[in-house]
């Protein structure tokens, strides 16, 4: 397996990096990450004029990317960046419309002209779908929905909100033009909603697109995972710096050999996750997509909340204050585990799967 990126990949990744230490520093994230609309529009538009959403598309569908790859480089700027924009929404939602060929909707999100989210979970609602409740039905030619849905992650400001409910045939897809929302800032920023599906009238896109749902989900998931991997990288080199600069006893405490040590363990824990995420990549649309996935997510949640952890240990009280950006890097680092199924989410869906034949 090939670890590294390929031109077009650093490319990305170079101009992402600038673009975001330019538009979105820590300190205009928290101003815009607790209140409505939750995100910055400039950085939004920005990011759409650069085509970041139109890596998330191949080229068939009127972008430039699609893989499981592009995704990658997108996301781990973003982690790095602590970027708040509502990138995993329109990540799926994007996947969702394209393989149901709404491309007018595709191209409006793509350009930034819209904005799409993706309803899946309930307050009961883990990784399983089988446990939605949420139902559609049929009313002449008309679709309505019934139900609820939690934590819509970048719904608030969204125009158009994809929603999961069961069908006869299974579990179906449906679009729903700017439903009503219960909108909120999510604990580490950034809009989410709940929506009350009371009689919704929405357009169906599919009776039965259960394995649609499940691959936008996974790409979902290795976004995050890379997400997290930026994030990581970041918090490490500031606690690095940090040890560099706090004196104890006369001499800078990075020269303790006991923190030296657990600064090495936080690097090979991050090299592990680095690993695991591109091996989730590299295995997405193949038949262990869904158990590579689990094992990232898995992997990450553990890593990701130890390593946040260490972190603030290091750095002492300073590292749990609001003006300091490493206790906002350890909190997304917490909170990416709860996000698409958490750890234990993620070991049990292992559990399920069955396992993959041999060649």
């Amino acid at each position: 397996m090939d670890f590294n990126l390929s031109e077009d990949h650093k490319m990305l990744s170079d101009t992402l990096r600038r673009f975001l230490a330019d538009k979105c520093s820590v300190e205009e994230r928290n101003k815009v990450a607790y209140a409505a609309p939750y995100h910055s529009a400039e950085a939004w538009a920005g990011l759409a004029e650069l085509g970041t959403l139109s890596a998330f598309l191949s080229e068939d569908e009127g972008g430039f990317g699609g893989t499981a790859e592009d995704a990658m480089v997108v996301f781990e700027e973003l982690g790095r960046a602590l970027c708040v924009e509502p990138m995993l929404g329109a990540l799926m939602g994007l996947r969702l419309l394209a393989a149901f060929g709404r491309s007018e909707l595709t191209e409006a999100v793509a350009s930034g002209a819209a904005r799409c989210a993706l309803a899946v979970y309930e307050p009961h609602v883990a990784c399983d779908l089988s446990y939605i409740e949420a139902s559609a039905r049929k009313e002449g030619d008309a679709w309505a929905l019934s139900g609820r849905k939690s934590a819509v992650y970048g719904a608030p400001g969204a125009d158009h909100v994809l929603i999961v409910a069961k069908t006869a045939e299974g579990l179906g897809l449906f679009l729903a033009e700017k439903p009503a929302l219960i909108a909120a800032a999510a604990v580490d920023g950034g809009g989410i909603a709940d929506i009350v599906l009371d009689g919704l009238a929405v357009d169906c896109l599919s009776t039965d697109a259960r394995a649609q749902i499940e691959d936008a989900l996974d790409l979902g998931r290795i976004a995050l995972c890379a997400e997290a991997v930026g994030a990581m990288a970041v918090l490490i080199d500031m606690t690095v710096d940090y040890l560099k600069q706090r004196k104890q006893f006369g001499r800078a405490i990075a020269t303790f050999q006991a923190l030296q040590h657990r600064v090495v363990d936080m690097v090979v824990e991050l090299e592990q996750c680095r690993s695991i995420t591109i091996a989730a990549a590299a295995g997405y649309g193949t038949p262990d997509q869904a158990r590579l996935v689990s094992m990232a997510k898995n992997l990450i949640g553990r890593m990701g909340t130890k390593i946040a952890e260490e972190a603030i240990q290091m750095h002492g009280g300073i590292g749990m204050t609001w003006e300091y950006p490493g206790s906002h890097y350890a909190k997304r680092l917490v909170m990416i585990d709860h996000q698409l199924g958490d750890r234990a989410d993620h070991a049990l869906r292992m559990v399920r799967l069955k396992p993959v034949e041999a060649a």
